[in-house]
């Protein structure tokens, strides 16, 4: 089973411009986001006059050139979260063509069924029908999934 899924890219660009290490927290990679975080705050701490820093906090706005370390630090953040989201849901994609080609099912998350579990046709306890497609249940009284909307009943589905 994997612990991928799909990202937003946008999203964790946005959560990372909020701040620092939260959009690579949202991508569920904690020690890129406590680099990242540490990375800012070393940034601030190093290049980011004094001065500047209580000015902000007195509500005078500090010059451009004085804030341009850490800035420069976040825009980095920020576009390695979207980058790592791209390439996080490309790795996605990749899993789930290969488990459909495969002809293990995968459900909608992209996680791989137990090909050695119950049948894929076969009703379960409570009479559900699994799709063969997505390996979701799905009700028996209709003749496609309504998850995937891949027909049901093998061959003699039209």
């Amino acid at each position: 089973m994997s612990d991928r899924s799909l990202r937003r890219p946008w999203l964790a660009a946005l959560l990372a411009l909020v701040v620092s290490g939260l959009g690579h927290a949202y991508l569920r990679r904690w020690a890129r986001a406590l680099g990242w975080y540490v990375a800012v705050a070393a940034a601030v701490v190093l290049f980011v006059p004094e001065s500047a820093i209580s000015a902000a906090f007195t509500g005078n706005p500090p010059s451009i050139r004085d804030l341009a370390p850490a800035a420069a630090v976040v825009a980095a953040s920020v576009i390695d979260a979207y980058v790592v989201a791209r390439r996080n849901n490309r790795a996605y994609e990749r899993e789930r063509d290969a488990a459909r080609d495969s002809g293990v099912p995968a459900d909608a998350e992209g996680a791989v069924s137990d090909p050695d579990a119950t049948s894929t046709d076969a009703a379960d306890t409570d009479g559900n029908v699994r799709c063969p497609e997505c390996g979701k249940e799905t009700d028996p009284t209709v003749d496609f999934c309504q998850w995937c909307a891949e027909p049901l009943g093998g061959e003699d589905a039209s």
